[in-house]
């Protein structure tokens, strides 16, 4: 943590009119103030992180703005650009203007009072959204501030006279930091960066300052590095951290229904649920309510509406409102403003909430269900208590067994202060590649001097030079794919070394810069060409031939596709593979699951020893259960150790296999979550399938999988072990990327790698393609690279996208590694009669879909009897 100033010390830095506003309007410094503001007074890079309502933005701008006046008084202010706001949302841009505008307005009005003449500062916004008129303005009188997004700056940045215009930048300011660093938006920005301050050096002679703002995040000193950067000798450059990531004191606790979580009726635990929500919402004031789905959202706030009105806790509908990102922009800004205004009493959101938006106040914030990571909870959690001192109070609803297990650790591990690590993308290609083209426009580059720019990214830091001429090389057309409509961007010559820019390069990167991909609906027909309905395109790419998945009420099997057509046969009564809304669920991180694992064993330990007693009290005191809830968790503990002695945990991996009705499942209890074990999952499902020589299906938990053969197959140890000997720590890429080739999830991200990479253009010359234009000429592409260039850098940046952003291979990789080394146990369990305790909710995922939820119940329920029967005779011997 950055030194603190006192009040007084911090008063005697700024002038004497900022000082007296912001007495009057705060009084006091918040931690993060006090800390950030002398820092970058001192012109120093700053990342600070804190909750929402810990005065942030303002520790990172009152600085900003006193250097401003202070060049005013000198009469020294000129018309330029002095700071870029980059913000990962344009919502939060309008935001920060007015956020901006109106301590502007408040401290030249107390300058008056004071007697001194202050000049206008202008901010101005400048993304898609402004009027090229607009654009226009800013030219002849540029904004002392800018507030931009990352898309946005990147375009600016080849804009040929306002580019001139950011050559005088002094500070950047990059808020939600958390949300940009763990995804291709941050690389593309963190590139942005240095391409600025290289144009700053070369204007001015000095680089920029650079202020980050971020949410609770670990590990600061990765994210630091992210913010600040590399210099030209490869050091990393100095970050002061201001960590106030718990200056806000916080509350949460996990509640469970008062039932039996197994044989009660599902509409009496639902029930229990709402009763729940309905008291927690009576007791508190504005209520902000987070679902981990779209449509949970949806149907949340439905009965919600139906319930406060019965109790009396509303009058009409519209004081509960849902906020999702399927809703139109408009709806979102309009529920943003009515929460601010405190008109709503009830907001019930997904994710899109978690982002700084300013909210307002909100009481309480309940979760529903586990968040899956503790970080997301401390995030949302920290909506609430808006103002510095007040307690961000957070409830976690529960729904069933593991959901308990999972939350009662996440809420623990929030108030002991730990954080998961944030991933952060190494060298994206397709990243690298849109660059290099916008690079290219600006002026004719050295290749050593372009590589070295590239380098300072902290993203592109281990960029080989090699991979990078493979990128230089493809964009210029080194390559056999003209005749398929690829043609070349830039020109290079590799005797000078040099590239630049083809005529067409400008053209194309405005019209088509950025990493987010368009969001495209799925057209689902029949074999016979029946249209049957759509899916999201996340839903569609972890669709496998076979899946049986629901739609519209319906069950089909998903057999091939086609461009943006997914074909299907009807498959009635079959029970779905894939449930609905499996593409949205949030994949519980592996630093969680290893601490949900470590608790595993601990509780485990705790019962073998028989100090159960001790056990409960320690569940209801250290980790604020409720009573029945501490219960829950021990009899599902023990009953897992009465049946199979063993509890699977972070270092003891259990593989237990039984007959069922769809075949002989085997279930690998690997608590690593859902990244790691999708990776894990598909290596021994491909594994098995070679063994056994049949299809194999898979199953994937956050805790695990389970993959089912038909029942003719033996499975029995010895099988097992040798599949065990198939996936090694150093064969796993390779199996990997022989499983996902030919997979909807390699066609559907090759297309986004592709577009980002320019091979394959949204829009050029006037002309928009259309979403089934794009992915049937990225089908075609794909099928001739995968035989032709698989080592090109397009295919070779979709298998890192999947195997390390969307999987976690590196993970999955240390994972194996433990085993070989014998620092995780493995034990084999099997035949069993039934699934164990731990497995159940496994089991039974594939069935729950909306329409058969109940009998997802209806299994669990029957498979726990059979259990504690099996129990109760086996206690009889």
């Amino acid at each position: 943590m950055a030194s603190q100033y006192s009040d007084e010390e911090l008063y005697s830095m700024l002038r004497p009119y900022v000082a007296e506003w912001f007495r009057r309007t705060y009084g006091v410094f918040t931690e993060p103030q006090r800390a950030a503001i002398p820092l970058i007074k001192s012109g120093r890079n700053v990342l600070i992180s804190s909750p929402t309502g810990t005065g942030k933005t303002l520790a990172a701008f009152l600085g900003i703005l006193d250097e401003l006046f202070k060049l005013g008084e000198a009469g020294e202010l000129e018309d330029r650009i002095y700071a870029v706001y980059v913000s990962p949302l344009r919502a939060l841009n309008n935001d920060m203007k007015r956020n901006l505008l109106s301590p502007l307005e408040g401290i030249r009005r107390v300058a008056e009072e004071m007697g001194v003449e202050v000049p206008e500062i202008r901010v101005a916004v400048r993304t898609s959204d402004i009027s090229q008129s607009e654009k226009q303005k800013m030219l002849r009188k540029p904004p002392h501030i800018l507030i931009t997004t990352p898309e946005s700056l990147a375009i600016s940045l080849v804009a040929p006279k306002f580019r001139e215009r950011l050559a005088t930048t002094r500070w950047v300011v990059i808020d939600e930091i958390h949300e940009l660093a763990s995804n291709k938006r941050g690389a593309h920005l963190s590139l942005s960066l240095e391409r600025l301050e290289e144009l700053v050096r070369e204007a001015t002679g000095r680089g920029l300052q650079r202020v980050g703002l971020s949410a609770t995040i670990a590990p600061l000193d990765e994210v630091a590095r992210f913010l600040g950067g590399y210099d030209d000798f490869g050091r990393p450059r100095p970050v002061e951290i201001v960590d106030a990531r718990f200056a806000k004191p916080i509350d949460i606790r996990v509640l469970a229904p008062n039932l039996d979580l197994i044989h009660s009726d599902p509409e009496v635990i639902n029930e229990a649920i709402y009763d729940k929500l309905v008291k927690l919402i009576k007791e508190h004031g504005t209520v902000l309510i987070f679902t981990n789905t779209r449509s949970a959202t949806e149907r949340v706030a439905y009965k919600l509406k139906k319930k406060l009105k019965e109790a009396g806790v509303i009058k009409s509908d519209s004081e509960v409102e849902t906020h999702h990102s399927s809703l139109s922009r408009d709806l979102r800004l309009d529920v943003e403003e009515r929460l601010k205004q405190g008109k709503l009493r009830v907001v019930v959101s997904s994710t899109s909430l978690e982002l700084g938006i300013d909210i307002g106040y909100i009481d309480l914030v309940v979760l529903l269900s586990s968040p899956k990571s503790v970080s997301r909870l401390l995030q949302r959690v920290g909506r609430a208590g808006h103002r510095i001192r007040q307690v961000s109070k957070g409830r976690i609803i529960v729904v069933d067994r593991d959901d308990l297990v999972e939350c009662t650790v996440l809420a623990k591990s929030a108030m002991e202060r730990f954080i998961d690590r944030v991933h952060i993308p190494r060298n994206p290609l397709d990243v690298l590649a849109q660059h290099i083209v916008g690079m290219s426009i600006e002026k004719k580059w050295r290749i050593q001097d372009a590589f070295r720019v590239v380098r300072r990214s902290y993203n592109f830091r281990s960029l080989p030079f090699d991979d990078f001429m493979n990128v230089l090389r493809w964009l210029a057309g080194k390559h056999e794919f003209e005749e398929e409509g690829v043609y070349s961007k830039i020109w290079l010559d590799e005797e000078e070394g040099t590239f630049g820019r083809k005529r067409s390069a400008r053209m194309i990167y405005q019209l088509n810069a950025g990493t987010i991909p368009d969001e495209t609906k799925i057209h689902v027909y029949t074999t016979d060409g029946k249209y049957v309905g759509d899916l999201e395109e996340e839903f569609a790419e972890i669709l496998m031939p076979g899946d049986i998945f629901v739609l519209g009420g319906r069950t089909y099997k998903f057999i091939s596709s086609r461009g943006i057509k997914v074909f299907v046969e009807p498959a009635e009564g079959q029970k779905p593979t894939v449930p609905s809304w499996f593409s949205e669920m949030l994949p519980l991180s592996y630093d969680s699951a290893l601490r949900v694992g470590a608790f595993r064993c601990y509780v485990a330990e705790k019962l073998r020893r028989g100090e159960e007693s001790k056990l409960f009290q320690e569940l209801v005191e250290d980790y604020l259960l409720e009573p029945h809830a501490a219960r829950t968790i021990i009899d599902y503990f023990k009953e897992q150790l009465m049946y199979i002695g063993v509890v699977p945990c972070h270092n003891l991996i259990l593989i237990e296999y039984f007959d069922y009705d769809e075949g002989v499942g085997i279930v690998f209890h690997m608590a690593y979550g859902r990244r790691v074990v999708d990776a894990l999952s598909r290596a021994y499902a491909y594994a098995l399938n070679k063994l056994v020589g049949t299809p194999v299906r898979i199953t994937v938990t956050d805790n695990g999988f389970m993959l089912t053969v038909p029942t003719e197959v033996e499975v029995n140890h010895e099988l097992i072990k040798r599949l065990l000997g198939e996936v090694r720590s150093s064969n796993l890429r390779q199996i990997l990327e022989a499983t996902i080739a030919r997979t909807e999830l390699m066609k559907r991200r090759f297309r986004h790698v592709a577009q980002r990479s320019f091979m394959i253009l949204r829009r050029y010359k006037g002309y928009e393609k259309s979403p089934e234009r794009l992915q049937l000429s990225a089908q075609h592409l794909l099928e001739i690279m995968l035989k032709k260039r698989p080592d090109s850098p397009v295919i070779k940046e979709t298998f890192r996208e999947i195997l390390e952003d969307y999987m976690n291979i590196e993970a999955a990789t240390e994972v194996l590694k433990r085993i070989e080394s014998g620092e995780y146990r493995i034990v084999i369990k099997g035949p069993l009669p039934y699934p164990s305790p731990f497995a159940h909710g496994m089991v039974a995922k594939g069935y729950s879909d909306v329409v058969l939820m109940e009998d997802k119940r209806k299994l669990i329920a029957e498979l726990h009897k059979k259990i504690l029967e099996y129990i109760a005779k086996a206690g009889q011997k």
